[in-house]
């Protein structure tokens, strides 16, 4: 089950874009099915718990709010682009012990950073 999700950004250029940051305490955990809301120009995004396709104050697991523009495309299309990036608890987060000669220790490769993009339909 994810955690926690951060807003890192949210642009309107064709289409509005929303950066996301999702935490998760599990790396075998697969059941993530976001949902996004809008009401007067607060952006949410939440997850369906219940299985009813509505949104309850609980499952909110992060909001923004929307500019002008970014307001009149989300409006018009009905559409939001997520791109969100996948962090687990305990794998992704800084380094406290660095090996000096990166290429023999276990810093010589990066963790794999899981992301994917999605259209989401506004409730």
């Amino acid at each position: 089950m994810v955690t926690s999700i951060d807003i890192k950004k949210v642009s309107s250029r064709d289409k509005v874009v929303v950066d996301l940051d999702v935490w998760m305490d599990n790396p075998n955990d697969y059941d993530f099915s976001p949902r996004v809301s809008l009401v007067d120009n607060i952006l949410s995004i939440y997850v369906d718990l219940d299985g009813d396709g509505k949104m309850s104050e609980q499952e909110i697991l992060a909001s923004a709010e929307l500019d002008d523009e970014a307001l009149q495309l989300a409006e018009r299309d009905r559409v939001v682009e997520a791109r969100v990036k996948f962090n687990v608890h305990g794998m992704h987060g800084t380094l406290t012990h660095k090996t000096p000669n990166p290429r023999t220790g276990p810093n010589a490769k990066k963790l794999a950073e899981p992301r994917w993009k999605v259209m989401l339909p506004l409730q």
